[in-house]
């Protein structure tokens, strides 16, 4: 049995983590020491968020459908996109398309930060509604970046286009972790087209455990009675 010319019983199992397994099979080859940490950091950091779209549904639904947590757990990632957990995606092409072109990265940054503003919609990667003035994810995932030295181009144009964006709103905006995680997976050479996916895989691991915690706590029914006495019905217009 053999996985990319790798033996599976002699090569893989037992030897490699998963994320090494995980990068393997994402990014074609084997991932130094250093890239392997910044992607389970990556990874780490996606996996739990608490009481969110995602985990809310896949509770209802394994209280639904209690002996099929694959039901639960799919119906939660369907969750994921352009709002919840999917930036790192949309941020991570925009930095690639900035270092791909050369050229002056200050006027690339502002040609980004114009463009998005004339559309009216956020930058990947940028804002986030609890974590102000900074999100602490991101401050510690650059850390740990520089702490492996893994790069730097895509950091420190993620961090020029920040200021960019700053100057034009007049104030500081937040950097979100997925706009992080977007700098640091370019930074260990993974494509943007793969990051969605592994934050399905990431978010999959936190919502096996909303399974476990609801089996125990029964949540799910606490939240569909709050929903019945705090949401009032409102029959639709006759005009």
């Amino acid at each position: 049995m053999t996985v990319r010319g790798l033996d599976l019983v002699d090569d893989v199992i037992g030897e490699l983590s998963f994320t090494q397994m995980l990068y393997f099979l994402c990014g074609g080859r084997m991932p130094t020491i250093a890239e392997t940490k910044i992607l389970d950091a990556c990874l780490v950091t996606l996996m739990e968020h608490g009481w969110t779209p995602s985990s809310l549904i896949t509770r209802l639904m394994i209280d639904s459908v209690p002996q099929e947590s694959q039901v639960a757990i799919a119906s939660g990632l369907l969750s994921l996109g352009s709002v919840f957990a999917g930036t790192s995606e949309g941020c991570a092409e925009i930095l690639k398309a900035g270092i791909d072109a050369g050229g002056d990265l200050q006027a690339y940054c502002d040609h980004v930060v114009a463009s998005y503003r004339a559309l009216r919609k956020p930058i990947p990667g940028f804002g986030h509604p609890l974590h102000k003035p900074d999100d602490p994810r991101t401050i510690k995932l650059i850390s740990t970046g520089r702490l492996y030295r893994v790069g730097g181009q895509y950091i420190d144009l993620l961090l020029m286009l920040s200021n960019t964006v700053d100057a034009a709103a007049g104030k500081h905006v937040t950097i979100n972790a997925t706009g992080a995680i977007g700098a640091l997976l370019l930074e260990i050479g993974l494509a943007p087209g793969v990051m969605r996916g592994l934050a399905v895989v990431s978010r999959s691991g936190g919502l096996i455990g909303h399974i476990v915690e609801e089996r125990e706590t029964h949540a799910a029914r606490h939240i569909w009675q709050l929903a019945e006495e705090n949401i009032p019905y409102e029959a639709p217009s006759k005009d």
